[in-house]
């Protein structure tokens, strides 16, 4: 295990990066202990999360600028940035690692990704652990997957800093379904969970993911949240989300019916929604009830709320019923990633 105080920071000279390097980064689908991944709990009482990437994925490539430009730095996501000074960068994300791992030289980064941004689905540090991945491989440098988890934590709370969690940066490192521990020490434990192939496809095929139409950016969603876990009101709540991580697993590990990950989700979103006033609205209570009374046996609004994606848990013979229930939605088919944060190419 490596602790935030172990990580190692570089630094990139000028010369020697490769022509052109092609990242791709997965987002997750976080099932249970949303919250509890947050330093301002963990480190007082510990907290567990389980989670998964799906194949749905952030694109980073990068390659030296043209020398007849004669700015450095061309940044292009949803929107293009032209600048000649780190400091110009508008993009905090781009701005705070360019800083941090001290970027000489002009560099062309360009940005595409399957699903919108501000969804939910941890878009943000995907593209910060996938943005890490790709300087290092340019600048032919390696690190862990757990080295780049920990570098975007740091960038994300310490550098920019943001409202985030620890849990999305090692899930969209690692890949795969996971529980994630948290302890109070500060160190961070990524556990696998192995599943017959079965029993992993049936639970695939369970699982339905809607676009609720409505984007948000997670620091306001999550400024009362943040605010009430830091005093403490929250720790009740926090403790009940985190102890069912470990019911989720042994429903998927211990051969029960699968259907019961349905039912627990329910009881999560049931304590979610009372984390903070901005987490559901009432369009998305309408969403969520009729996604029930289709069939759905649970659900939930992933990330911190307040828009994105719901996700539902749906047994076999009721798939039709619910998407006809949410046919004003729009409906993403997927699967699980096993791969997490990967080089694709490198010339």
């Amino acid at each position: 295990m490596i602790r935030h105080g172990e990580l190692r920071r570089t630094t990139f000279p000028s010369g020697g990066q490769c022509e052109i390097v092609i990242v791709r980064t997965p987002v997750r689908v976080s099932f249970f202990g949303g919250g509890t991944d947050y330093p301002d709990y963990y480190l007082r009482h510990g907290g567990q999360t389980l989670a998964t990437t799906i194949d749905k994925y952030g694109y980073i490539t990068l390659n030296a600028l043209p020398k007849i430009i004669k700015e450095r730095f061309l940044i292009s996501y949803s929107r293009r940035e032209l600048v000649d000074r780190i400091d110009e960068i508008q993009h905090p994300a781009v701005r705070a690692c360019l800083d941090f791992f001290g970027v000489h030289d002009g560099i062309n980064l360009n940005y595409t990704a399957d699903l919108p941004a501000q969804s939910g689905l941890g878009s943000s540090s995907s593209f910060t652990v996938g943005l890490i991945h790709a300087l290092h491989a340019f600048h032919r440098r390696l690190l862990s997957k757990e080295e780049m988890a920990l570098l975007a934590i740091h960038i994300e709370q310490e550098v920019i800093p943001e409202r985030v969690g620890s849990q999305d940066q090692y899930i969209c490192a690692t890949g795969g379904l996971r529980r994630i521990r948290f302890e109070r020490d500060g160190l961070i434990h990524s556990d696998p969970i192995y599943l017959p192939a079965e029993r992993l496809r049936a639970l695939e095929t369970r699982l339905m993911l809607f676009h609720t139409h409505e984007t948000r950016l997670a620091s306001q969603v999550l400024e009362e949240q943040v605010e009430k876990t830091k005093a403490k009101v929250l720790d009740r709540d926090l403790r009940l989300l985190g102890e069912l991580v470990s019911e989720g697993r042994s429903i998927l590990e211990g051969g029960r019916d699968l259907d019961e990950f349905g039912t627990l989700l329910h009881e999560g979103w049931e304590v979610k929604r009372g984390l903070s006033s901005k987490v559901s609205s009432a369009s998305i209570d309408d969403a969520y009830r009729r996604g029930r009374e289709a069939g759905a046996l649970g659900g939930k609004l992933l990330g911190a709320g307040g828009g994105g994606f719901l996700l539902f848990y749906v047994p076999e013979g009721h798939q039709a019923a619910v998407r006809e229930a949410l046919a004003d939605l729009v409906e993403i088919p997927f699967k699980f990633d096993w791969t997490g944060t990967t080089l694709l190419y490198l010339s």
